[in-house]
């Protein structure tokens, strides 16, 4: 699960964040990770205390319309998500290969490597998390030896952390930064992938305790993931905030300008970053590729075997990845354009999976005893009002920063509008809309009849 807090699009938003915006956006950066610990939790609940996995449950919740939309909705963020690992994963073999491996090279090595990871899981699936443990540490300690080399400020870190600041000319990197870590794919796999662990739902004292040690572990999981993504930010704040650099530099050149600035000692600072972006590649197509599986095996109610399932998946993302790796080969700043657009892809798909995450884990006859009380409500809620605020705020800057042309305009409005329209439904369909801002404890709102209870 915390592998999608630490993949090459989260890579390419903390640079971008550090080189354009400085340590401004830290604060953004750690609340981001702490909503993302809440959506995931709430995920896991979902799992635990239903034996089914979100997609699963939108299949009987939804009607058949709306469940191919969500569904629709989910594959493309999927292959959003799916376009930016696989490309930072070639990226970092034509690093380390010093260039002999072109882009697409790298692109079909990767795309080639998930099942070998789905072949180790038959050993089981402490196995694989003890082969994603190892790719974790390799990228801990590869951003943390860069942290170390160039010695960001300790004061403006702190500053960057605890006093939030936000101006129009990093709206975009701020909406990337949460767009790239509330990531909606993960939201839909957390889910799923709580159910490797044998839990009676039944049994109220199983799952509370299985809810509480699923706390723990992605509170340590997430925190470890923070501090990754805050040595990446401040790496590149320091090294090129404020200069000629910091609107050029993306995943491509990154490592270079990075050799440039600060050399290296004992192993040159462009192959410590191409190492920690190949583990961060490499493990987050896996994550990808199960997130693909039950997304299209929930949505769909498909019972396919697992390598077909892989073969689907994968080709769904490969064919535009592939694509994009040739078109973009020798253009770097287009593919870091690029890069930064599909980070923002991701926040705007967000309420897709939010949404529905929220109705169901506030319902009663989903849930049972662990509906989730008005308190949690009331955040969780929030916390989507927020998101989908950030997103307004980025469609507006589209339209006056993007839109030129009659007919690009009027198609933009039409896309716009039933996007809109479609957010709005999901609030509807949800029984239980509590307000922050209300005195009363809970509001029940039922498709008939309108209750109000303090």
């Amino acid at each position: 699960m915390s592998i999608a807090f630490l993949d090459p699009g989260n890579l390419e938003g903390d640079l971008q964040a550090g080189a354009i915006a400085g340590y401004s956006l830290l604060w953004l950066l750690m609340w981001a990770t702490a909503m993302g610990l809440l959506i995931q939790m709430l995920s896991a609940r979902v799992g635990v205390a239903t034996g089914r996995h979100l997609a699963e449950l939108c299949r009987d919740e939804y009607p058949t319309w709306a469940r191919y939309v969500l569904w629709s909705m989910a594959e493309l963020a999927l292959i959003g998500a799916d376009i930016q690992e696989v490309i930072g994963s070639a990226i970092a073999i034509q690093i380390l290969s010093r260039g002999v491996l072109p882009l697409w090279a790298g692109v079909v090595i990767t795309a080639s490597d998930c099942f070998l990871f789905l072949f180790l899981e038959n050993y089981g699936v402490r196995k694989l998390e003890a082969v994603f443990a190892v790719l974790i540490a390799t990228m801990g300690l590869s951003f943390a030896w860069m942290f170390g080399e160039t010695k960001p400020s300790g004061k403006e870190l702190m500053i960057g952390i605890l006093l939030p600041r936000l101006s129009s000319k990093t709206i975009r990197q701020a909406v990337g930064v949460v767009g790239c870590v509330i990531m909606p794919h993960n939201v839909f796999l957390h889910s799923a992938l709580v159910q490797s662990r044998q839990i009676d739902p039944k049994r109220k004292s199983r799952v509370q305790e299985a809810l509480n040690y699923y706390l723990i572990e992605s509170s340590l999981a997430l925190f470890f993931s923070f501090m990754i993504n805050l040595f990446v930010t401040t790496v590149f704040a320091k090294g090129f905030y404020g200069t000629e650099k910091a609107n050029n530099i993306g995943l491509v050149n990154a490592g270079q300008y990075l050799q440039e600035k600060f050399g290296g000692g004992l192993l040159p600072i462009l192959y410590i970053w191409g190492i920690g972006l190949l583990a961060a590649g490499q493990s987050s197509t896996i994550t990808g590729t199960y997130a693909g599986q039950f997304i299209m095996g929930g949505f769909l109610n498909l019972r396919l075997k697992k390598w077909m399932r892989a073969v689907i998946t994968r080709s769904c993302a490969i064919v535009p990845t592939m694509i994009v790796a040739i078109v973009f080969n020798t253009s770097e700043a287009s593919l870091d354009v690029l890069n930064e657009w599909l980070n923002v892809l991701q926040s705007v798909q967000i309420p897709f999976a939010l949404l529905p995450l929220l109705t169901l884990v506030s319902k009663e006859e989903v849930m049972g005893d662990f509906k989730i009380g008005p308190i949690l409500q009331r955040i969780a809620w929030t916390v989507a009002a927020l998101v989908m605020i950030i997103n307004g705020y980025l469609l507006l800057d589209f339209f006056v920063s993007e839109v030129n042309g009659f007919m690009f305009g009027v198609t933009v409005c039409v896309w716009t509008t039933a996007y809109v329209a479609f957010i709005v439904y999901l609030i509807s369909h949800s029984n239980f809309i509590p307000s922050p801002w209300s005195s009363s404890s809970s509001i029940e709102l039922p498709k008939r009849v309108t209750v109000s209870n303090s």
